[in-house]
């Protein structure tokens, strides 16, 4: 599989450690974070994406960001902490783990506060352990996500399989979402032609899926967005399995742009549709899709790509991150927990707190 961990933490000095996947495929270029900006402009700028590793690195950065400070108090700190956690959540509206990560790191936080004899050692020590546990979760996420929608794939069969954006081990600390079933059909011996779609505009699935799969050994094919249609009409795919940023409480799911015509077009063609998340990836107090703020870019990713113009200058630009699919059209969503099929409210709800 792809060994290169994107996130990481560095200690003595305290640093949060991400590979730059901008920089990527040409090269693998590390950055060491210790201040607050810093950190912000990676998330926002997509030096760390996918949503368990972006929900790292925020958990890791509250924890740097403190740990490089020294305060009067703990209300002091706690005041610092809470400035932290909102200006962190600003960074990317759309991908729910970065909420949940940082929501954790606050539940942590504050029982610590309550407890006698709290000190800034000691809060420190809570937030290490909190992150670090994210982290180690997300590590065994990977693994079980995998195990489960490995069970989908027939062993005997030779698989053609698409995916969109990048939702492997760059995505996250391990194996990653939707990749992860192929990792570790791989290493079992099952037998797959992967079809990565480039995904337009920033080519994450060129640029980062293609260059993981290729460096763990899989057969990768790229392929133009505008391809996928005429790919399913030749019958070379057998199954569509993507990643997902948010999925709502009914099992509709946001995921990087291009993704609900892919599940249109999957469905269209007889072709199984699959999603794999975290159930950290839920959010049930968002009822339906409709409901799941789109993140919207600058123009100047899509008519300026890479610091070469392909459109004209003022020109107005409609660039919107993700979109959203319609739990009608998926097959079946692969958490850590299992598979939920044909989601639904009541499915979902079952599959997460029953």
């Amino acid at each position: 599989m792809h060994t290169t961990i994107p996130v990481s933490l560095q200690h003595d000095p305290e640093r949060l450690v991400l590979l730059d996947q901008t920089k990527l495929p040409e090269s693998e270029l590390f950055l060491y974070l210790d201040s607050r900006d810093s950190i912000y402009e990676a998330i926002k700028k997509l030096r760390v994406r996918g949503a368990p590793a972006i929900g790292i690195a925020a958990a890791y950065g509250m924890y740097v960001c403190l740990a490089r400070q020294s305060y009067p108090s703990l209300e002091a700190m706690a005041h610092d902490f809470s400035a932290l956690k909102h200006y962190f959540a600003s960074s990317r509206p759309t991908a729910v783990n970065l909420f949940w990560a940082l929501q954790r790191m606050q539940k942590r936080f504050d029982a610590e506060l309550a407890m006698e004899g709290a000190s800034q050692s000691s809060m420190l020590k809570a937030l290490l352990e909190e992150s670090s546990a994210i982290f180690a979760e997300d590590q065994a996420m990977s693994i079980a996500i995998g195990e489960h929608g490995l069970t989908l794939f027939d062993k005997d069969k030779h698989w053609g399989v698409m995916t969109h954006c990048n939702a492997g081990g760059l995505a996250t600390s391990g194996y990653g979402t939707a990749l992860a079933p192929l990792y570790l059909g791989h290493e079992q011996g099952y037998s797959f032609s992967i079809y990565a779609n480039e995904t337009r505009p920033l080519l994450q699935g060129s640029r980062l899926t293609a260059y993981e799969l290729a460096k763990g050994g899989l057969d990768v094919t790229i392929l133009c967005d505008n391809m996928a249609s005429l790919v399913m009409k030749e019958g070379k795919i057998d199954a569509v399995i993507v990643g997902a940023d948010r999925i709502a409480a009914n099992g509709d799911t946001a995921n990087k742009i291009g993704t609900s015509g892919l599940a249109i077009l999957a469905k269209y063609y007889g072709i199984p549709f699959y999603v794999a998340a975290p159930s950290s990836t839920f959010d049930l107090d968002t009822k339906h899709g409709n409901d799941i703020e789109i993140e919207q870019r600058d123009g100047e990713e899509v008519v300026n790509g890479f610091g070469r113009r392909t459109g004209p200058i003022d020109v107005n630009v409609y660039n919107p991150a993700f979109d959203v699919t319609d739990a009608a059209l998926i097959t079946a969503i692969i958490t850590e927990k299992g598979i939920i099929e044909r989601p639904t409210t009541e499915k979902v709800a079952k599959h997460l707190l029953g």
